[in-house]
């Protein structure tokens, strides 16, 4: 060991060398902890400017009207049933007649009441559905005694080759 020392020059040598061995490696493989740091602050950022979009947005006069319209189908819906019960316990021969006369109404149009009713109700499950908050999960309790996770020396203890 004290022939390579003083070959290469000592400890500070040894150690200038092999920094200068890893930075010559990451133009190869790039460190995947900085991937990942970068792509973490990319993702924050982005976050925040979509915040920053929506933060002081005041619905008008016009925002108000449309947002009640949307909430009228389905309480008109559901009372409209209700109504056809009273309505055909009040005066039965009346909601019989009128009930012949659906039978009159073509098979299509069926059809087109079936289609625009499902659209309507599908797209606002969708849209609740993808609006909807998920619970974050529980985050990881770090003892003091446990490293942090490096995701270079992970790769390397599980023997992943580089890409490239």
């Amino acid at each position: 060991m004290g022939v390579i020392e003083r070959l290469i020059g000592g400890a500070g040598a040894v150690k200038a060398a092999g920094e200068a061995a890893s930075s010559v490696a990451e133009v190869f493989v790039p460190n995947a902890t900085k991937k990942l740091e970068a792509a973490q602050a990319a993702y924050l950022a982005a976050l925040a400017e979509h915040g920053a979009e929506f933060e002081y947005i005041r619905p008008g006069l016009f925002d108000r009207f449309v947002n009640g319209l949307n909430r009228l189908p389905r309480p008109t819906l559901a009372f409209g049933i209700v109504g056809l019960f009273v309505y055909a316990m009040v005066d039965p021969v009346g909601f019989a007649q009128r009930m012949v006369g659906l039978g009159y109404v073509p098979e299509p149009l069926w059809w087109l009441l079936g289609a625009v009713v499902s659209f309507y109700f599908g797209a606002r499950e969708a849209f609740h559905f993808r609006m909807r908050t998920r619970p974050a999960p529980p985050a990881a309790l770090k003892t003091p005694e446990a490293p942090e996770e490096n995701a270079a020396l992970t790769a390397w203890r599980v023997g992943e080759k580089p890409a490239g």
